[in-house]
């Protein structure tokens, strides 16, 4: 019998629902569903508490190559929050550029190096697009913290893409527009994002 039928006669012998047992576990009713439906394997944490909850022991509840499966996935999933965390502080950390001097400022026959928010020598227009970069992505950054457990499909699909377009546009806007300490901060920040991604694979 496999994982799937197993924890439903479980869930059934008990009488308990989907939703009851979602509670107990700490867990997503969707997560049970998709469990259930062999669609997927809980986290180790998750299989100890399922099987304290049912009072059986692991090796009752998965056969050796289901375990050798959930051990894999659950491999896969601590390393994408690894992902997630350190993507969401790289983008919080464009943040710096407010602060930090990383922007050249002419003034008479000297250049002087200012943060972004003392940046004034440069076209209003251009001084809001690069604070809207750098908002965006620092959003960006913090919404990626906040949903690290959130487990909809478009938003796994979306995340790491979307992370990695953002910062090809600062890179981008900061090289076209001779920003160099800022267009080699935000690269830097790109650059380990993709060292990342190519780690993954």
């Amino acid at each position: 019998m496999e994982f799937n039928e197993k924890l439903q006669e479980l869930r059934r012998k008990k009488g308990i629902t989907q939703e009851e047992l979602a509670s107990a576990l700490f867990v997503s009713r969707t997560a049970i569903s998709k469990w259930e439906s062999g669609r997927g394997y809980p986290s180790i944490e998750s299989l100890k508490a399922i099987a304290k909850y049912f009072s059986v022991t692991l090796d009752e509840l998965l056969s050796g190559e289901e375990l050798l499966t959930a051990a894999e996935e659950d491999g896969k999933r601590r390393e994408g929050n690894i992902r997630d965390l350190m993507f969401g502080l790289l983008d919080i950390g464009i943040a710096l550029l407010l602060f930090l001097p990383f922007f050249a400022e002419r003034t008479g026959d000297a250049v002087y190096s200012v943060s972004l928010i003392s940046l004034d020598g440069i076209q209003p227009y251009l001084k809001l697009i690069y604070l809207s970069i750098v908002a965006l992505t620092t959003v960006f950054g913090v919404v990626t913290l906040a949903l690290q457990a959130c487990q909809a499909a478009a938003w796994l699909k979306c995340k790491g893409m979307a992370s990695l377009i953002l910062s090809i546009v600062a890179v981008a806007l900061f090289t076209v527009s001779l920003q160099p300490y800022a267009s080699i901060f935000t690269f830097a920040l790109l650059v380990i994002k993709a060292l990342m991604l190519i780690k993954r694979r």
